[in-house]
């Protein structure tokens, strides 16, 4: 039987309603939004063991080496009539080494070892998946939880290549406190020279960073490292979640260069993009087994007009369960402290903010245009990455508004640490572009700068990659 909203318990509901009484008639909506979270909570507990390992699903999808060096293989694709493996290992044999079906959409392949011992697929080799669709389709496709994909010079997409070093970079640094107040260099490596080229990890580490600590940051925030087939894109259609951009280097040099910062007590924050994704197929989650859902909305639901990209199911468990796996890897394997999410504004509405400007009326951040499917993921996220990490840092690029968008989860917030005040600089463009110096509105930009919701954190800046790139 139904819980009722009005039954619902927000631990600590009536700190949100001192910082802001008009929340209280909106009670119900913040009750059914909590009730969605404890219970998707519960379901992790009772089918996958809690959220520990749930979240550390990238540990048996795609490609795991197991204790005897066989190498086993897994993929989510329900649409897809078969899955076989190919690549250089086995001369791209296109069906020499089939999937085995299991239940709900997943397949599964175990590949021995090697007469000698050695996993039967080395290192930096290319592989594919074999996707045979209902309708009698052959597709090539790179796995969703790829590691490592790279591209030919001469060619335009990318390929999955397996990543499993002999010896992997070890990070030796631990993780600096949590700063009590951001001082934030925000960066894109692959513009890091003033060579025209695309700059290396290698070259951020040995001459940016010392740069960066000498200038008095505690804090970088790396854009552009998921990766992404697109290189104008600036690191907004991802293609591949799991890979860390090739174009700066290798997985090892990019630990390196947070090892680096740690070492110089800089704090490293990645800007992780869960709002959408590439339409890429070949190179891309899209149309993965062959269906025009799979990870995504089928259309018109799942996808964006404006970006042209597709847009999560963030409902489906499967896709709960790559996405939080992906925060995780990041935090566990390269050792991030945390996260800008990018572009949440069209996550936390059905129009996705198109063609809708927001005027602070309470009655826009509720009601049917909120898909609180993807507000409830947001609040998951933060949820789980302040439990596992309490020193993590959650920062949400919104331009609606939202209230308690910076507010506990156990108040009935979404959980972020910060929201950016990204009014400040657009008022300060408004101002060069527009006014004379005698001009200048002392009492406008002093309410620019302070129009803020009450007790929720915000980062002041004069511009970042938005008024700097586009």
């Amino acid at each position: 039987m139904e819980e009722h909203e009005d039954n619902v318990s927000i631990p600590e509901f009536n700190n949100l309603l001192q910082a802001d009484p008009n929340l209280k008639r909106y009670e119900n909506d913040f009750r059914r939004r909590h009730d969605m979270l404890r219970k998707q909570v519960l379901l992790l507990e009772e089918a996958e063991g809690g959220v520990d390992q749930f979240t550390r699903s990238y540990r048996s999808f795609g490609v795991q080496r197991l204790p005897d060096n066989s190498l086993f293989f897994k993929e989510w694709a329900p649409a897809a009539e078969a899955l076989f493996l190919t690549g250089e290992f086995n001369g791209w044999d296109k069906f020499s080494h089939p999937y085995s079906k299991k239940e709900f959409g997943k397949w599964e392949l175990t590949i021995p070892p090697k007469s000698d011992n050695s996993p039967a697929v080395d290192h930096r080799t290319r592989l594919k998946v074999v996707v045979h669709t209902k309708d009698g389709e052959r597709l090539y496709r790179i796995s969703p939880w790829a590691k490592y994909v790279t591209r030919e010079e001469k060619s335009v997409i990318y390929d999955w290549v397996h990543w499993d070093p002999p010896q992997p970079y070890v990070q030796i640094h631990p993780r600096p406190k949590k700063p009590k107040s951001l001082r934030i260099y925000e960066a894109h490596v692959g513009i890091g020279s003033p060579e025209p080229k695309i700059a290396s990890y290698n070259n951020f580490t040995h001459n940016v960073l010392p740069r960066i600590k000498d200038l008095g940051y505690n804090c970088i925030q790396l854009m552009a490292i998921m990766e992404h087939a697109y290189y104008a894109s600036f690191g907004y259609q991802i293609t591949s979640f799991f890979a860390a951009s090739s174009r700066y280097g290798t997985p090892d040099e990019l630990k390196e260069l947070i090892d680096v910062a740690h070492s110089m007590g800089i704090v490293v924050l990645l800007d992780v993009v869960h709002s959408h994704a590439s339409k890429n197929t070949e190179d891309g989650l899209n149309a993965f087994d062959g269906s025009d859902s799979c990870f995504f909305h089928s259309p018109p639901r799942g996808e964006h007009t404006l970006w042209d990209s597709r847009l999560f199911n963030y409902a489906s468990w499967e896709v709960l369960r790559f996405l939080l796996s992906n925060l995780r890897w990041w935090m566990e394997e390269y050792c991030f402290d945390g996260f800008r999410f990018d572009g949440i504004t069209s996550m936390l509405y059905h129009h996705h903010g198109i063609g809708t400007g927001f005027s602070g009326d309470y009655n826009e951040y509720f009601g049917l245009q909120v898909d609180e499917e993807s507000l409830v993921y947001l609040m998951l996220s933060n949820h789980i990455l302040h439990s596992l990490y309490p020193d993590c840092i959650t920062i949400a690029e919104d331009v609606s508004g939202m209230p308690a968008l910076c507010r506990r989860v156990e108040e009935g917030g979404l959980g972020f640490d910060y929201r950016l005040a990204m009014a400040i600089p657009d008022k300060w463009i408004q101002i060069l572009k527009e006014l004379k110096d005698e001009e200048w509105d002392m009492g406008n930009i002093v309410f620019t700068l302070t129009n803020r919701r009450y007790g929720e954190k915000c980062i002041a800046y004069a511009e970042s990659h938005d008024q700097v790139l586009i």
